[in-house]
This record gives C-alpha cells, sequence and structure tokens, in this order.
C-alpha cells in the first residue's frame, strides 16, 4: 500500500517535489491523472477515475471551473471535505480521511513520512525553519509565474511580463546568494527540500522557451535569456547538476526534452504556429 496518494493533472513539475523527495527517502506513493486537458473528464476524489455516464449526470457532482479548467468539473463531496479550495495536485493518506493540498506541502508530508532515511527537512529546527524559509519565497514567485506561464497562451502584457522578470530576477539572485562563496546546497551539507522546490520551479518556468516567437513578436525578451550562466553562475550550475542526479532525472530529464523540442519545433518556419507547448503550466488550479 501506498503512504501517500496523489492526483492531478500530469505532467506537472511541481508534483516532482513529492517524487523527488519519496526517491530520496524511500516513501512509497500513488501518482494518478491525465493531461490537463482531459481532467474534465475525471471524478475528482481519493478513488480518481475516468467519469461514467451517470457520474457525467449527476448534478451533485458538478462543479464549476476556476483558473485554467473553463468548463464544468466533477468533484466528490469527500473531494471537498478534504481540500476545501478545490484544486489540484490534492494528495490524501492511505485511508483518504486526510487531504493536503499545495505542492509544497505536499513535498513536507513525503520529507516527514521519511524523516528517518533521510533528512530532507535539515537536521534542526533552526534548519527545518530556513528550508521553510525558501519555500515560502519559492510560493512569492510562483505567484507570478503562474499568472505569466498562463498568459503565454494568447495574452500576455508588457506589464505581466515585466513584473514576472522582476519576480524572476529576486528569486533567482537569492539562490546565487544562498550558493555563495561555495556552498554545494541551499540548506546544510544535503539535498533538502529547498533545493527539490528549486528545481522544480525553474523546470515549471522552462515552459516560457516554446514562446520565445511569440514574446518577440510582442516586443518582449524571454526571461530564461542565454545570459543566466554568466549572470548567475552558481544557481544555474545549481540547477544542472541537480537535474542529473538519479533521483531527479526520471522527471526533470524527460519533460526537459520535451520542451527543447517544442521550441526547436516552435522556430522552425515549417512548423511555427501549429503546436501548443509540451504541458500546461503547473499552477492550473480547478
Amino acid at each position: 500500500m501506498s503512504q501517500l496518494r496523489i492526483f492531478s493533472y500530469l505532467p506537472n513539475p511541481r508534483i516532482w517535489k513529492a517524487t523527488i523527495a519519496a526517491r530520496l527517502c524511500g516513501v512509497t506513493i500513488d501518482v494518478r491523472g491525465a493531461a490537463p486537458g482531459t481532467l474534465q473528464d475525471w471524478l475528482w476524489d481519493f478513488d480518481a477515475h475516468p467519469l461514467s455516464e451517470a457520474e457525467r449526470q449527476d448534478p451533485a457532482l458538478q462543479r464549476s471551473g476556476r483558473t485554467g479548467f473553463k468548463s464544468r468539473l466533477y468533484k466528490t463531496p469527500a473531494f471537498l471535505e478534504a481540500h476545501p479550495f478545490g484544486t489540484v495536485p490534492a494528495a490524501f493518506s492511505p485511508d483518504g480521511a486526510v487531504g493536503i493540498f499545495e505542492s509544497n506541502s505536499i513535498m513536507r508530508a513525503v520529507a516527514r513520512l521519511g524523516a528517518d532515511a533521510y533528512p530532507l527537512y535539515g537536521r534542526d529546527a533552526y534548519m527545518a525553519a530556513r528550508v521553510d524559509s525558501f519555500l515560502d519565497v519559492s510560493l512569492v514567485f510562483a505567484r507570478d509565474s503562474q499568472i505569466y506561464l498562463l498568459s503565454l497562451r494568447d495574452s500576455v502584457t508588457p506589464e505581466i511580463h515585466a513584473r514576472t522578470r522582476d519576480a524572476f530576477a529576486t528569486y533567482i539572485a537569492g539562490i546565487e546568494q544562498a550558493l555563495m562563496p561555495a556552498r554545494q546546497f541551499l540548506v546544510g551539507d544535503g539535498i533538502t527540500l529547498a533545493d527539490i522546490c528549486f528545481v522544480a520551479e525553474l523546470s515549471l518556468f522552462a515552459n516560457e522557451k516554446p514562446r520565445a516567437k511569440a514574446l518577440a513578436e510582442r516586443g518582449l525578451a524571454p526571461i530564461l535569456h542565454d545570459g543566466l550562466d554568466a549572470d548567475y553562475p552558481r544557481a544555474m550550475a545549481h540547477y544542472t547538476g541537480l537535474c542529473a542526479h538519479s533521483a531527479f532525472a526520471p522527471d526533470v530529464g524527460p519533460y526537459l526534452d520535451k520542451i527543447a523540442k517544442a521550441a526547436a519545433e516552435h522556430t522552425s518556419p515549417r512548423e511555427s504556429g501549429k503546436r501548443e507547448g509540451p504541458a500546461a503550466p503547473s499552477a492550473v488550479r480547478g
């Protein structure tokens, strides 16, 4: 039996926070879900599954979609009791009685379940609080990145771009500073939740890359530009190194490969304008 069940759209870099943590500390998790555009045809529940026709017609299950989901959604009363904001990713205890929402909290749950195997939350209360500091800062950045990535579909404005550019600069500069003068990890002497969260958020933001041409048409420059390695050498080297780590690579590698392929196709005269990016932004909510 799994120690945690997660329901979300897939692929979702913010789910990696839990899956990477699980690999490091030996926690067994069960991940359920499908592509973002198909979750409107799923029943959102501990026992999440594709809708039956009877469930589709049941008015007690019908809910209005919110940011990222424009159509009707189907959620059980038990799902909403466990997840009062009605969002994904949504996690449950093995018996479905306890709901855990928001990706950082789901990741924390995995770390606590596997604390005896790997100290992902640091080795004392002070280190745990420092880890939480990084996670809190990531939420501030995630707010702006959510708006930006969704707007890249068709409604990005100079104002949204400028706000996100500044938020990204603040976030990545803090990561750079935390790794000075020659630290290997953000907190302590090993991988913690702070490092995992950093990789997940930066990988999610890579969904900007297939939109480079659309940005150029609006006179906007990519925020993930080629000069980042020179501007933030420690932060970017840390990201690259973690992406290659055995606990990270199974999730990060295929996802970034798809983004690179999509970016190449969007810059090709033959393919430009014909494809969407490899995945919807993981900030989508229901």
